[in-house]
């Protein structure tokens, strides 16, 4: 008896030791190429079409590096940073972004990523206190494409920041509107390797200036677009440069021409 006891007792053991095993080499949740958020999810979610997010920021940790998030429906989907490769694509509706006293999106990706924004708007409440818009520190490319940007004015902030440092970032802005900024788009890379490209775009009423280039190898190129209501329209700091083929539009600011350096 006492033998088959303990032969019982190593049994259980030894279930015991490959149960506890099992559980420590349990796989980690994998995450899904293509993720959802809707006004009405919740972040608890796995981000499914039938079990959305509420937030970009609960469905960026749920998406693989190279995926998408979808929108579901019209909603407010928050602040978000992003450190990889990823599509946020909320056309025909506009996903909301709201932000005050900080940046809308931040992009601090890989210097190999791919970033693309579609369908957003993205709002700093023009309280004075919002910073960027979008705000991009690293990837290879950032795509925007039919969003707004509009009501980051404070002191230092624009629609889009560029601000890659020693990372060579090019961004590509598509039909999208920059109304009531400080400056609408700036590319201020302190290692002059910030480039925008920028088309087809809508620029209004931003208090300082509608594209800024500033710094030695920082560069833009426009095409397409349409100036109004700014005290400059493009402006070219230390070293900045640009190009434009010719088929901008420029409106009035009060009742004077607006400044384009050195396009006028």
């Amino acid at each position: 008896m006492k033998i088959v006891r303990k032969a019982m007792l190593s049994l259980f053991a030894g279930f015991g030791v490959m149960f506890t095993l099992g559980l420590t080499a349990a796989p980690a949740q994998a995450q899904a190429t293509r993720t959802w958020v809707s006004g009405v999810g919740d972040d608890v979610n796995p981000c499914s079409r039938t079990a959305p997010c509420k937030t970009f920021a609960g469905a960026i940790s749920k998406t693989a590096a190279g995926g998408q998030i979808n929108c579901i429906d019209p909603g407010s989907y928050g602040p978000v940073t992003i450190t990889k490769s990823i599509t946020i694509k909320c056309d025909p509706m506009q996903a909301g972004v709201l932000a005050s006293g900080t940046n809308a999106i931040i992009i601090n990706a890989p210097a190999d990523a791919r970033v693309v924004l579609q369908g957003l708007d993205i709002d700093g409440l023009s309280n004075g206190t919002s910073l960027s818009g979008v705000r991009v520190l690293s990837a290879r490319d950032v795509i925007i494409i039919d969003s707004q940007i509009r009501g980051f004015n404070s002191a230092a902030s624009g629609g889009i920041s560029v601000d890659s440092g020693a990372v060579r970032v090019r961004v590509t802005v598509y039909n999208t509107s920059f109304v009531g900024n400080t400056t609408g788009i700036q590319v201020i890379s302190a290692g002059g390797r910030g480039s925008a490209k920028v088309i087809n775009s809508m620029f209004a009423n931003n208090s300082a200036a509608s594209i800024r280039v500033s710094g030695t190898g920082n560069s833009a190129t426009i095409t397409g677009n349409a100036f109004y209501g700014s005290p400059k329209a493009l402006e070219l700091l230390a070293g900045g440069v640009a190009d434009s083929f010719g088929n901008n539009a420029f409106g009035t600011v009060s009742t004077d021409a607006p400044t384009v350096t050195p396009l006028g």
